[in-house]
């Protein structure tokens, strides 16, 4: 197996920390690599300066496979069970993070690879013949990452249930009617965009858009009136921050905010 350290790339620009998967040729994941993961998307959800993590491939060809299924097939029961537990704890870095978590994918996304994007706030695709899917079903098992509930969550429950249990795959513009993508571009001008988004998205409010993602990942199952309490709570906060004075200055002075 090669350097670990390799296998990640992580560049910081501003306030946008890039993670890029580096492992060929497929970017499958075993243990300790899901621990290198976790820990990047940790030690920038920790850094005050960034508001955007963006997780993307060095591959053309894949985004990630999943697990290493030649490592998977020959675990203990216990090895991979610490594998699954392990792809969650990344799940839940990019949940529970203050920043905004975007995917860029222009290759297959499988299994675990798929559940691992879907846990993200934005996916933005590439045209391609590449495939999006989770064919847990074929291996006689079903995801266990939290890629069933999100997938209902982003697409429904009857298109998710048929993606589920015949394990076929779809293609990038099926994922986008679907829902599962937020964009598409065409391959020329996919890296453009991608830079363009995740840049302009850089230069909001960094507190506020914190704000809308917790209470995105919360709301779900309150009542009407537990839901509103929570985005009162919420925008309370947000009134006195440095953040609300700029943007509420910039648009009476009739200019662009230049928020922190």
């Amino acid at each position: 197996m090669d350097d670990i350290t390799s296998q990640l790339l992580v560049n910081k620009s501003n306030a946008v920390v890039t993670i890029s998967l580096n492992r060929a040729p497929a970017n499958s994941y075993y243990l300790d690599y899901l621990k290198l993961l976790s820990g990047a998307i940790r030690k920038a959800s920790q850094d005050k300066e960034v508001k955007v993590i963006l997780l993307n491939s060095t591959s053309e060809k894949f985004f990630c496979a999943g697990a290493d299924i030649k490592i998977f097939s020959t675990n203990t029961s216990e090895q991979n069970a610490d594998m699954v537990l392990a792809a969650k704890e990344v799940s839940r870095e990019i949940t529970s993070s203050d920043k905004i978590v975007v995917a860029a994918i222009r290759g297959h996304v499988l299994g675990g690879g798929l559940e691992m994007i879907m846990a993200c706030d934005i996916r933005l695709a590439s045209e391609g013949n590449y495939l999006i899917g989770l064919p847990e079903v074929k291996l006689g098992l079903m995801p266990g990452n939290g890629g069933t509930p999100r997938l209902i969550d982003l697409i429904g429950v009857s298109r998710a249930m048929e993606l589920l249990v015949t394990g076929n795959s779809i293609s990038p513009d099926k994922a986008y009617q679907y829902g599962l993508f937020n964009h598409i571009y065409t391959k020329d001008a996919f890296n453009k965009e991608v830079n363009t988004y995740v840049n302009n998205l850089a230069q909001g409010a960094g507190k506020a858009m914190s704000a809308i993602k917790k209470y995105v990942q919360n709301h779900k199952g309150l009542s009407a009136e537990a839901s509103l309490q929570l985005e009162t709570e919420a925008v309370n906060f947000l009134y006195d921050t440095a953040d609300a004075k700029e943007g509420f200055l910039a648009f009476v002075e009739k200019r662009k905010p230049q928020f922190n």
